[in-house]
């Protein structure tokens, strides 16, 4: 079993942070095209992503994305909780090697929905490749105690 963690809504306060680092490497690429099904040259042919104005292969930008899931699913929220929304706007490649960074902070709390806005980014290096923003349902004290 992996580790999760588990933040309910009481806990959670604007501004509060969580992040993850992640080396996306040939291997992931091809996994992830596995299991997506999105077999385009550009992440898996050498050849022909040199042709294009990436000039070299480059990682499935959900790829990246999933980072922001692994957050939300195991780390903060973590256990229990569900996306709702997820707004992602992809502002660079990611290719093999590169380390991605990825840090979602607290921006809003809606404790009679039990909804939480956050900020969620990626990044390699000082380089923002993802930016987005994701709205969570996250449980409560007390739907836990009543479970």
């Amino acid at each position: 079993m992996h580790p999760v963690k588990q933040y309910f809504l009481e806990d959670l306060e604007i501004g509060m942070r969580a992040e993850y680092e992640r080396m996306v490497t040939e291997e992931m690429i091809e996994s992830f095209a596995e299991v997506s099904g999105d077999y385009n040259p550009l992440h898996l042919d050498d050849e022909y992503a040199r042709t294009t104005m990436f000039k070299g292969r480059i990682a499935h930008g959900m790829l990246s994305a999933a980072f922001i899931s692994k957050i939300f699913g195991t780390v903060m929220p973590g256990k229990g909780s569900v996306y709702i929304s997820q707004t992602l706007r992809f502002m660079a490649p990611v290719r093999i090697g590169d380390t991605v960074l990825t840090t979602v902070e607290v921006t809003a709390i809606d404790p009679v929905k039990k909804r939480v806005s956050f900020k969620s980014r990626c990044k390699v290096g000082a380089t923002v490749v993802i930016d987005g923003d994701a709205l969570i349902l996250v449980p409560s004290r007390a739907q836990a105690a009543a479970a």
